[in-house]
């Protein structure tokens, strides 16, 4: 497996034209699977499942649609993007790899001392206590969207480090209504990209690549 950490922000529909020439050369058997540590400049995208309702107002910064699942959603700097291009030939089944990816986010986060959960009715990452603080109501801190072509997954996770929140009030987000949305900054938790990598990263190696 290799790892990319971009440290500048990168081009959305660049980073697309990466993952899908990846992603060939993976299915080719040429190239070795691949983590993407990185951010995007202020965006929407919307995934296959996405409605123009969910827009509450007017996009102020561009909208990309994309070929992953999942509705709209808003990246931006201090978000930090993870894009997982793995085979799944040998395991062919889509519910465990998000099973996998769920887990690694709660274990990343509660190293932060937040405890999250995800819902089959709510799609993301819930924060339920932080700081042994209740959530209540409990906060979207994360989503998960993905796209498999030939067991060949693209796509992956968004963690809400530090963004500016303000972005999520023209959207419903992953088409969720009233979603109440969070960051580590506003549960009071100040971190860095390279600090949250460093234990992100061990915990994907630990359970999508041993």
């Amino acid at each position: 497996m290799e790892t990319i950490i971009s440290k500048e922000s990168v081009d959305y529909l660049y980073a697309l034209k990466f993952m899908e020439d990846r992603i060939e050369s993976i299915i080719d058997n040429k190239s070795p699977e691949l983590v993407w540590l990185l951010s995007h400049p202020n965006i929407y995208t919307c995934g296959v499942s996405s409605k123009k309702e969910d827009f509450i107002k007017k996009p102020q910064i561009p909208v990309y649609q994309t070929s992953r699942g999942g509705q709209i959603t808003y990246h931006g700097p201090g978000q930090r993007i993870v894009y997982i291009m793995k085979n799944l030939n040998n395991n062919k089944d889509i519910r465990n790899y998000i099973n996998i990816l769920e887990e690694i986010s709660f274990n990343t986060l509660e190293e932060f001392n937040i405890l999250s959960k995800s819902y089959k009715d709510r799609i993301g990452i819930w924060v339920t206590k932080y700081n042994k603080k209740n959530c209540d109501p409990e906060k979207k801190i994360g989503s998960i969207g993905i796209k498999i072509k030939k067991w060949v997954t693209f796509h992956g996770i968004s963690f809400n480090i530090n963004p500016d929140l303000n972005y999520f009030n023209f959207i419903n987000p992953c088409g969720i209504k009233n979603c109440e949305v969070t960051s580590l900054k506003e549960l009071g938790i100040n971190t860095t990209y390279k600090k949250f990598d460093k234990i992100l990263l061990k915990n994907l190696n630990r359970y999508l690549f041993n």
